[in-house]
């Protein structure tokens, strides 16, 4: 990458910050010159990681260190106060989905940024897992044929829910629950394959007592495909992350993409990306017939890279405003729709 390192700063340094953004930024190039955190065990984590970097109190403090770009990993109900700032302060933002608690605030972010000139995206990493891109690569192909309908699904089995994580804990006004989790995840990749949708089904509802754990959405997109959506931590018989299907036959993806538990396990990309095999298996099946199909390796660095050219002003944002809105509007309605 030419020229001198954009310096990035990162607002929260739990899995997000950490595990993800802090990765990708390095493998893409950035300097991380600071985060925000109080926690002692997260200070020393960041002083391991990148001996250099300043562990700040605040976002403003964070700002202050002359940020080209500031990443917000924050829990979600900071999102808008701490990407405000950043805006306005001039730097480019990257907001960890979702981009606010609801369309109001997500639209008062992209105000701001219209407002300020200042270059705003979300974090919606999902789009380059494998088997997102895979599913692209199928969709270009087009061997299956009229494609008609999918199944996409993050489902896990935790039976006991864990009261001491803000996403269980927390109200959906304080950005707790798998609505603005999960789904966030499966609506944003739901409309990139398909275009533009309407929530036609919502199911919203807690399980485990706690915040909302078990989310189905219905979309009818106006290509023509509809899409079955669904999030939960409650599901005891997980079924495949994608099914996928057509009139000429289905793809069908049963694994999650790779790169959380290889960053979790202590392997990194490294500059430019991943040096290990990261596709998903993924199969063509017509019937009883089912063969391989050739997987896309999943990938993150190619969001920071595209941010990257943004900043030094070549190109667009990896994830347009428009997108984070059309999301948060779905997120949104799916909650107001939701049966009782």
């Amino acid at each position: 990458m030419a020229g001198k390192p954009l310096r990035a700063g990162i607002s929260g340094y739990g899995l997000a910050g950490r595990f993800f953004h802090s990765r990708f930024l390095n493998a893409a190039g950035f300097e991380v010159v600071g985060v925000t955190t109080k926690n002692s065990e997260r200070v020393s984590q960041l002083h391991e990681d990148f001996p250099s970097a300043i562990a700040c109190d605040s976002v403003d403090e964070l700002i202050s260190l002359g940020l080209d770009l500031l990443v917000v990993a924050s829990a979600n109900v900071a999102h808008a106060p701490n990407a405000i700032a950043g805006l306005r302060a001039g730097c480019a933002v990257v907001v960890d989905k979702p981009m606010a608690l609801s369309y109001a605030q997500a639209l008062e972010i992209a105000n701001v940024a219209k407002e300020t000139g200042s270059l705003l995206t979300t974090f919606f990493n999902r789009r380059w897992d494998s088997d997102a891109l895979t599913v692209k690569k199928a969709l270009a192909e087009g061997v299956l044929g009229n494609v008609f309908r999918i199944d996409s699904r993050f489902e896990r089995f935790r039976p006991e829910a864990n009261p001491n994580s803000w996403r269980e804990r927390f109200p959906p006004s304080e950005g707790g629950g798998n609505l603005l989790d999960l789904q966030t995840h499966l609506v944003s990749l739901a409309l990139d394959w398909f275009g533009p949708a309407q929530v036609v089904y919502s199911s919203v509802r807690t399980i485990r007592g706690l915040s909302d754990d078990d989310v189905v959405i219905v979309l009818k997109h106006d290509s023509g495909v509809d899409s079955y959506l669904s999030g939960s931590a409650i599901v005891g018989a997980p079924g495949p992350r994608i099914r996928l299907m057509g009139d000429k036959g289905a793809l069908v993806i049963s694994e999650l993409d790779k790169q959380e538990p290889l960053l979790r396990s202590g392997i990194n990309p490294e500059l430019g990306g991943w040096q290990v095999d990261t596709r998903t298996p993924a199969l063509l099946v017509r019937g009883e017939e089912s063969v391989s199909y050739e997987a896309v390796p999943g990938d993150y660095t190619p969001f920071y890279l595209q941010v990257a050219q943004a900043i030094r002003g070549n190109g667009e944002m990896p994830v347009s405003i428009q997108d984070a809105l059309d999301v948060a509007k779905i997120i949104d309605k799916a909650r107001e729709i939701s049966i009782r």
